[in-house]
């Protein structure tokens, strides 16, 4: 699993929250305006829990209102009722918290740098170090092994728990009401390189999110990795392709990946799709449908690389090229987060996400809870194994 210091998922992953599935804004407004159906009420004599989004999203209001004339806390009271509602991916976020997700989905977060991943060992390897960043600059690089963030060992923690170290977020343990970290504030990392350990005291800063990176491997092959599915992102993806008019094939490496705006993800899926079905979805049982835009490359060999932290709207998009043909899945089975969340504002300002529906591939198969099973199993040799793939699908072009 793989991710990184700005939004690899919200703070409050305990609750199930992922990077959120976000849809149009018409979702948001269906709820405001009453317009989903609410048929189910509350069984008075059993408590049962309701069983429409809009029925759900009312409870949880509720809760914060009366919490809020009692004197207590509206976000506690609100989580209270998510986790009665068994929504696993439900989650609350204080209006600060929220404003950060937000940003953190304009490509902004407030970090040091890094990328990492969980190894099969259990240690924790710098990935990337983004240019400019403290990491950066205090010469950290890729293939480091991250040893303690401010005294706090990583080893065999999953990477969303060093993700909030490095963020200075609360986890598990600590103090729910804690805020980040704000730029400035320092952070203390033990590293190892080889032989060498030592301590780097870091100042976290405003950065700027590189989502889509571009690469060449021998042959001609472009790998564009895509981090998080962010504004902006989806045309990044078009446009590599379009430049790289003389590449032999493309590997599109979304391992990592925690998901983000699906619109962002349906363009990336213009890209090497001539339009056509990218997935379906329900919001209170009713059916609609995302469709790629017309144009894409189509023709050239393609595979994509995915893993255990590949989720959401990455595994849309994978769902979308495996269901079509159009690319051989190389790695591990992804996460499993086929939900569709809607973000609802309470009394007090803070926000909640409550699963509104599910999204299936374009022939019919459920994500959620199940992932996408790869054509081709690899580990660590995936991108080698890619290479190999395209150079035989290169000969059947």
């Amino acid at each position: 699993m793989s991710g990184r210091d700005l939004f690899s998922q919200p703070r409050r992953i305990r609750r199930g929250a992922a990077l959120t599935l976000v849809f149009a804004s018409v979702l948001a407004t269906g709820a405001a305006t009453g317009s989903f159906d609410d048929p189910y009420r509350k069984d008075d004599a059993t408590g049962a829990p309701r069983s429409t989004p809009a029925a759900r999203q009312q409870d949880v209001a509720e809760a914060a209102a009366e919490a809020m004339a009692e004197g207590k806390s509206p976000v506690e009271a609100a989580e209270r009722a998510v986790s009665r509602s068994g929504d696993r991916w439900g989650a609350v976020y204080s209006e600060g918290e929220y404003e950060e997700f937000q940003e953190a989905l304009d490509g902004e977060y407030t970090g040091v740098g890094l990328w990492a991943r969980l190894r099969r060992d259990g240690r924790v390897e710098i990935t990337r170090v983004q240019d400019g960043s403290p990491a950066a600059d205090a010469g950290i690089r890729a293939g480091d092994r991250l040893v303690s963030v401010d005294g706090e060992k990583v080893d065999g923690r999953p990477v969303t728990d060093v993700v909030s170290l490095l963020r200075g977020d609360a986890i598990d343990g600590k103090d729910d009401t804690a805020e980040d970290a704000a730029a400035g504030t320092k952070v203390s990392l033990v590293l190892r390189r080889s032989t060498r350990t030592w301590q780097e005291t870091l100042r976290r800063a405003r950065l700027s999110t590189e989502d889509v990176t571009v690469s060449s491997l021998a042959d001609g092959i472009t790998v564009i990795k895509v981090d998080a599915f962010t504004k902006g992102s989806g045309d990044q993806v078009r446009a590599a392709v379009e430049q790289a008019a003389d590449a032999t094939g493309f590997v599109l490496d979304l391992r990592g990946n925690s998901g983000g705006l699906v619109a962002e993800a349906v363009t990336a899926s213009s890209a090497f799709l001539d339009g056509g079905l990218v997935a379906t979805y329900d919001v209170n049982g009713e059916q609609r449908a995302l469709h790629a835009d017309t144009g894409g490359d189509s023709t050239r060999p393609l595979v994509a690389l995915v893993d255990g932290g590949t989720m959401s709207a990455a595994e849309l998009l994978t769902g979308a090229l495996q269901d079509r043909g159009r690319a051989v899945v190389v790695g591990s089975r992804t996460f499993g987060k086929g939900s569709v969340q809607m973000p609802s504002r309470l009394p007090d300002g803070s926000v909640a996400e409550l699963t509104v529906g599910h999204y299936r591939t374009p022939s019919g198969r459920g994500v959620d809870g199940r992932g996408i099973t790869p054509d081709l199993d690899a580990g660590d040799d995936a991108l080698q194994r890619a290479e190999t793939v395209l150079g035989g699908l290169g000969e059947y072009r």
